[in-house]
């Protein structure tokens, strides 16, 4: 849950109120006590926090690691040296997947949140996924967070007594749910966060396009984020002919970065009959038309689209308990979507906090303490988010 910045006397207040619940809360003080300043730190993001000054700066390491014969990378985030951790060893691990973002695991709000948990005693490790990094994202992907996975939670000094699980932004979470359905790690994987994620992938596609998603039957619109756009686009690209069709989509990128109304006509007009069919995709507004437009996409593209449709699969098999995280101002996947993912497990293996107004995707955003918002709307999503943490370090003592 990275930040963009929060109110100091906000968190202050934040820290206070929540410790108070916390306390009378009670079944584990020290716990509930201990979530409310990793929630604080993780607003604060990159700036200054009790838990900063009071826990030693976490170690990020470079790590390689081979499962079944594949190489992988990550970086590895630690409480800190485990020749001279003492108290302050690991307690369990945690992988954490980033969404497709140009930066993936370097994005400095997922650095900051990975070395939040690292502070309350996790071993983060962060899968270096190349193809997040160009913005798209594979059925391969499953196996590269289950080889991360299995990595940690073979290695007691990263997971003792076997205590690990995941935590997956945006889109990232399809892959998650793949992963700890992998029959190599399906039994260990003891727990599963998913912020901002899917279930139905068309569904959501066809939100990320036209802005219209369902809720009850009734159909609800908010204007989408032009980043799902891109990311269709750049994620297309692997199944498109050799040609320019990725130098066009790097210009139409530009262009709208630069005037979010531009026209991109001329570039469309020079695209391959395949790269035409991502591009009328990506700029319909019309829900009626997306099931004809994602039907005439490359077969190979529409083949992996059905792999990574978390809706096609059976989670009966699914051992992970879920907490499912999602933003009611999500402008990326719609909110619907964590409750189809809740009921679509097994029954009583997942909860879902939805969060009204400060988190959109995967940003946090608080208003002053001094507004009648803080204390009528912020307040009762932070006590929300709280729980969630709160939850994520119970998952330490198993």
């Amino acid at each position: 849950m990275p930040c963009r910045g929060a109110p100091p006397l906000a968190l202050v207040a934040l820290a206070l109120l929540l410790l108070l619940a916390a306390l009378l809360a009670g079944c584990a003080p020290a716990r509930h006590y201990e979530a409310v300043q990793v929630l604080r730190d993780i607003a604060a993001g990159e700036g200054g926090s009790r838990l900063k000054r009071t826990t030693p700066t976490p170690l990020r390491q470079a790590v390689t690691y081979t499962v079944d014969g594949r190489e992988r990378q990550a970086d590895l985030y630690l409480p800190a040296a485990l020749d001279a951790c003492a108290d302050n060893c690991p307690r369990a691990a945690l992988i954490a997947v980033p969404g497709a973002v140009p930066l993936a695991s370097d994005d400095p709000r997922f650095t900051a949140f990975a070395a939040s948990f690292a502070r309350a005693g996790f071993a983060v490790l962060a899968p270096r996924m190349p193809g997040f990094r160009q913005l798209r994202v594979r059925p391969a992907d499953a196996r590269e967070i289950a080889d991360a996975f299995a990595y940690a939670a073979s290695r007691p000094e990263l997971a003792p007594e076997g205590r690990a699980g995941l935590f997956a932004f945006s889109y990232a979470a399809g892959p998650a749910v793949l992963a700890a359905l992998e029959p190599d790690i399906r039994a260990e994987v003891r727990f599963l966060v998913a912020l901002g994620g899917y279930h139905d992938l068309p569904r959501t596609m066809r939100y990320f396009t036209t802005g219209w998603f369902q809720q009850d039957g009734r159909w609800r619109h908010l204007q989408p984020d032009d980043t799902g756009r891109m990311v269709l686009a750049y994620a297309s690209l692997d199944y498109l002919p050799a040609g320019r069709d990725g130098e066009l989509f790097d210009a139409m990128v530009a262009l709208r970065g630069r005037d979010p109304a531009a026209d991109l006509t001329r570039f469309a007009a020079q695209l391959s009959p395949a790269g035409q069919s991502v591009y009328a995709l990506a700029m319909n507004t019309d829900p009626a038309r997306f099931p004809e437009l994602l039907a005439a996409l490359p077969k190979a593209m529409r083949d992996d689209l059905e792999r990574l449709d978390l809706s096609r699969r059976d989670l009966a098999p699914l051992k992970a308990r879920l907490l499912l995280v999602h933003g009611r101002n999500d402008n990326l996947i719609p909110w619907p979507e964590s409750l189809s993912l809740a009921a679509a497990a097994p029954q009583g293996q997942a909860r879902v906090f939805l969060i009204h107004r400060v988190l959109g995707h995967v940003d946090l955003s608080i208003s002053d303490l001094l507004s009648w918002r803080f204390w009528t709307q912020d307040l009762p999503d932070l006590w929300r988010l709280w729980r969630v943490i709160d939850l994520l370090l119970a998952e330490r003592t198993g």
